[in-house]
């Protein structure tokens, strides 16, 4: 096989009597796919909570090398200004934050919260501008000397100037999943994690739970029932994820370390396998572990498995295993592209493909680092 450009993983994951994602109503997310309805979790709820499990023993914040991120409307107000109130004289601070909040958002940034879009900020980024902003309040000797001071130094800066030296300037979090900066294109970081919607692999299953809240204190001679009635929807599902990484790109995001961008892999093949997403944990505990994981190396354009269940195949974890290892191999006997690939599987196994726990995977996955190409070849 070439050099591995692209790790694909696929899961199989089942998830009972829960609310897993919500829609603006409040029910859960739902796709339609060969014409059945199915049960959805988005791809951001995905990619949040493998990046907040922070206190999973595989957690991105517990790599070596880990760099923080922060995503908020109020970086400038919390990180930059906020830190010089109380040590400078308030006109002044007051006169630099329309210039920063510029320099971040753009030309909507000084208009107030809700006109900025929610931006992802690297801590190196950030500590940057904080010092900056310190150096200009201690040297300004009022409000007028402060906004010349800021405006003549903001001409000609922007996101890169905040980079320069820093491997991962924008922080872990938007090295693994990109970040969009509309004031400032170059500071745009493309996501080498790319990461589908799970969906069921059969019609959804769903029902309305009545459920009632009684008032403890409630005395005798009160109207009697409950203190609160209430219905929410709850859903049952075996789902598909699917998640592709770009080797060379996320090497290039962590600053050509590709110690770290191993260690990357590694962590996130656990945190895919095992953190769950689901709102209403205190009365639902959705939590499961993936009970099939297929990865596979290779240096051709990836492709999901998906159309395995286009057709739905039931709530069957057998079913669902075999589908997929007959989409694997018709997409085989079509175009041969020789992916080396591992699994684990709680029940049987993927014909003609190496069954392991999770621990021998990730370590699998994470050795394709070290084979991957440049971004440049």
């Amino acid at each position: 096989m070439t050099k591995p450009r692209f790790l694909q993983i696929h899961t199989l994951h089942s998830y009972t009597a829960a609310l897993l994602n919500r829609d603006d109503t409040g029910q859960a997310k739902r796709l339609v796919y060969g014409g059945t309805t199915r049960t959805r979790i988005s791809s951001q709820s995905l990619k949040r909570h493998w990046r907040k499990a922070e206190n999973d023993p595989h957690a991105l914040k517990q790599l070596a090398g880990y760099v923080d991120s922060f995503r908020s409307r109020e970086l400038v107000t919390e990180k930059v200004i906020k830190p010089l109130r109380g040590h400078f004289a308030d006109e002044i601070v007051n006169a630099l934050e329309p210039a920063f909040q510029k320099l971040v958002y753009g030309d909507s940034g000084a208009k107030g919260k809700k006109s900025r879009q929610t931006l992802l900020l690297g801590e190196p980024e950030i500590t940057w501008l904080a010092a900056r902003a310190a150096e200009i309040a201690a040297s300004a000797a009022d409000a007028k000397a402060a906004e010349k001071a800021v405006a003549d130094w903001a001409k000609d800066k922007n996101f890169k100037t905040m980079t320069e030296g820093a491997s991962l300037p924008g922080g872990l979090t938007a090295a693994l999943f990109g970040r969009m900066v509309t004031s400032d294109p170059a500071a745009n970081i493309d996501a080498p994690v790319h990461v589908a919607h799970a969906f069921t692999i059969h019609p959804a299953e769903s029902e309305d739970d009545y459920f009632t809240a009684v008032d403890d204190l409630k005395r005798d001679d009160d109207d009697s029932g409950a203190d609160t009635i209430q219905e929410t929807e709850l859903t049952s599902g075996l789902y598909y994820g699917y998640v592709v990484i770009d080797l060379p790109g996320l090497i290039k995001n962590c600053g050509e370390d590709r110690e770290l961008a191993a260690r990357v892999v590694h962590n996130l093949l656990y945190l895919i396998a095992e953190v769950s997403p689901g709102a209403k944990l205190g009365s639902t505990a959705p939590y499961g572990r993936a009970e099939l994981m297929l990865v596979e190396a290779g240096d051709r354009q990836p492709r999901s498995l998906s159309t395995a269940y286009r057709e739905a195949v039931g709530h069957s974890f057998a079913k669902g295993r075999d589908a997929l290892a007959r989409q694997l191999a018709a997409f085989d006997e079509a175009y041969a592209t020789g992916e080396a690939r591992r699994h684990l599987s709680i029940e049987g196994e993927l014909p003609g493909i190496d069954k392991t726990p999770l621990s021998e995977l990730a370590a699998w996955a994470a050795g394709q680092v070290k084979d991957a190409p440049d971004a440049d070849d």
